[in-house]
C-alpha cells in the first residue's frame, strides 16, 4: 500500500498555481483531499477536475486570513473525513516594489496572507494532526533565506514563515508532529504573470517576472511536488531547490558582505 493511500490532505491555496499541482500530487497518490481556495469558482471547478481524474476532493472556500475561517476549514475536514494527517500551507503571494515604497497597507496586507494566515490554520489544524503524528508543510521560497532587491515586503513574510516553522519543529517534533519547510525559486508557469508595480518606476522589467529578477532557471512544479511528498515520508525538515542555493545562504551568515555582493550580482 502506498503511504498516502487514504491519507486526510488539507491544502490552503490549492485551487490554483503550485498549490493545485501539491494537491492533486497527493491525491494521484491515494490521498483524500479538502483544497481551500478565496474564489468560489476556482475550488469548484479544480474539484471538479480532481474527481475526475478518481481524487476524492471536498472543495472548500475560504479566506485564510480570517482566524474563524481557519478554524472552519479544519472543522468541515474533520466532519468530513474523521481525521487530519497533513496541512500544507500553500496560500500566499509574491509582491513587487522598492522597501520604502512600500505602504504599511501593502506589508499589513501581505502579512496577514503570508504569516497569519500560515499561523492561524496551523493553530487549528495542530490538535488533529498530533493524534496521527502528522505533517506540517509551509510553502516558503528562496525568499525565507535570503532577502532581494525589488520585491517589496515578499522577503520579510517570508522570513517570517521560517522562524515560524524553524520553532514549530522545536517545540512539536518530540510530540510527533512532523514540519516541513519547502524553500523553491520561481516555478515554471505555462502562461508567466507579469507582477504590478506601484509608485517604483526604476525597477527592471525582469524584476516583474517570477522570481523577481533573479537569475536561477525555473523549477518544475510537478517534480517539486513529488518531492515534497518525498520528504514528508522521510520527515524531513526542510527542502531547498535548488539546492545549491544552500551554498549562498551558508556564506551569507558567515560573510554577510559577500553574500549581500553575490545576490547583487545575481538579480
Amino acid at each position: 500500500m502506498k503511504y498516502w493511500q487514504d491519507k486526510i490532505v488539507l491544502i490552503t491555496g490549492g485551487s490554483n498555481g503550485l498549490g493545485k499541482i501539491i494537491a492533486e500530487t497527493f491525491g494521484l497518490n491515494g490521498a483524500k483531499l479538502a483544497i481551500v481556495g478565496l474564489e468560489r469558482g476556482d475550488v469548484e471547478k479544480t474539484g471538479e477536475e480532481m474527481k475526475h481524474k478518481g481524487i476524492e476532493v471536498l472543495p472548500l472556500v475560504a479566506d485564510v486570513t480570517k482566524p474563524e475561517d481557519a478554524r472552519r476549514i479544519v472543522d468541515e475536514t474533520i466532519a468530513k473525513y474523521g481525521a487530519l494527517d497533513v496541512l500544507v500551507n500553500a496560500a500566499g503571494r509574491t509582491h513587487r516594489g522598492f522597501l520604502m515604497q512600500t505602504s504599511l497597507e501593502e506589508f499589513q496586507s501581505l502579512w496577514n496572507l503570508n504569516v497569519m494566515g500560515t499561523i492561524a490554520c496551523t493553530q487549528a489544524a495542530v490538535p488533529h494532526l498530533l493524534k496521527r503524528k502528522g505533517h506540517v508543510v509551509n510553502i516558503g521560497s528562496l525568499a525565507a533565506k535570503s532577502a532581494a532587491r525589488w520585491v517589496g515586503a515578499y522577503p520579510t513574510t517570508k522570513h517570517a514563515v521560517a522562524a515560524f516553522s524553524q520553532q514549530l519543529r522545536l517545540e512539536m517534533k518530540s510530540e510527533g508532529l512532523h514540519v516541513l519547510l519547502v524553500c523553491p525559486g520561481p516555478v515554471k508557469r505555462d502562461h508567466p504573470r507579469l507582477y504590478p508595480l506601484k509608485n517604483a518606476e526604476g525597477i527592471p522589467q525582469s524584476a516583474l517576472m517570477p522570481g523577481g529578477g533573479v537569475k536561477v532557471g525555473k523549477i518544475d512544479p510537478f517534480d517539486l511536488a513529488n518531492r515534497i511528498l518525498k520528504m514528508c515520508e522521510k520527515r524531513r525538515p526542510e527542502l531547498v531547490v535548488p539546492w545549491k542555493a544552500r551554498i549562498l545562504f551558508s556564506i551569507a551568515q558567515i560573510f554577510p558582505k559577500l553574500g549581500d555582493w553575490i545576490v547583487l550580482k545575481s538579480t
